[in-house]
């Protein structure tokens, strides 16, 4: 019991320090920021590692972090080999292609209107077909490889980054919109200078939506058919070997290479609408 003893201590310590940042005079500074959510998760790593240890849990059930640290740094190989097959072939190369089909359809839909109330109702009824049912379809058109596990994402972020960005170009008020037709602005001038600046808010919040969506599009594909490398495929066969170290090491690599790209889809975010309100309020 001591090491369930020592990670609860370690919790009330870190709630301490916690509270004394968010006390201090520095708790708005960048690194205050930073230190609050870091505290907070090393405490919940201590704590795992502690109650696992400490109430003697199998491995096969729920292994400690170190193991799974472990297991990471002797699988080093393996791990970046599956990481390149579902991330960099299917899930990304899924999500250029889906959100970049997307935008261009929003474009369309936005400049006529029989595309919006055709396509939109279409297009909420495929989003709710589950993922389940519809990958072993994918994986049988499109083959074992990562053509179909990027079919899959493309699939899953077409149409919530549809949605946002026809939104997004709906959202200019009306009297922008009036300005624009008394300077006998184009159409084209009009999206350019108006729609798509107000459009981009609702644009970069269907791209972060799609970051997590595309990840979890490949790794679930790949549970149906994949070559012998992918995160799906490892995390499905070392389930059947009760390999669980195996597992958690591959579902925390998919777990920081998403918040990487959802940091990255932020960051871009901040830099080409920092005029907007949100922007400015985060600064």
């Amino acid at each position: 019991m001591s090491w369930v003893a020592g990670a609860f201590g370690f919790w009330g310590l870190a709630w301490w320090i916690n509270l004394r940042i968010a006390a201090s005079r520095q708790a708005n500074t960048p690194a205050a920021r930073l230190a609050v959510p870091v505290i907070f998760g090393v405490t919940l790593l201590v704590l795992w590692e502690g109650l696992v240890r400490g109430l003697n849990v199998p491995g096969v059930i729920l292994p400690p972090p170190s193991a799974i640290a472990a297991r990471i740094a002797v699988s080093g190989p393996i791990l970046w080999a599956d990481f390149m097959q579902t991330f960099v072939k299917g899930a990304l190369s899924g999500y250029v292609i889906g959100c970049s089909a997307a935008f261009l359809t929003a474009l369309a839909v936005d400049r006529f209107d029989f595309l919006r109330r055709g396509l939109l109702p279409v297009g909420s009824f495929i989003a709710a077909l589950p993922i389940i049912g519809t990958a072993p379809i994918l994986v049988m058109w499109f083959g074992f490889d990562w053509h179909s596990k990027a079919a899959v994402v493309v699939v899953m972020v077409f149409f919530p980054m549809l949605i946002n960005t026809v939104e997004g170009l709906r959202s200019a008020d009306s009297m922008s919109r009036d300005l624009m037709r008394t300077y006998a602005a184009t159409p084209g001038q009009s999206l350019r200078k108006l729609r798509l600046p107000a459009a981009m808010p609702f644009v970069f919040n269907g791209l972060k939506i799609a970051t997590t969506l595309s990840l979890i599009g490949a790794i679930v594909a790949e549970f149906f058919g994949s070559p012998t490398v992918g995160m799906g495929f490892r995390i499905s066969t070392s389930v059947g070997q009760l390999a669980l170290d195996m597992v958690w090491a591959e579902i925390t690599v998919a777990a920081v290479a998403g918040s990487l790209f959802y940091g990255s889809i932020a960051l871009i975010e901040r830099a080409v609408t920092f005029w907007h309100p949100s922007q400015r309020a985060a600064n």
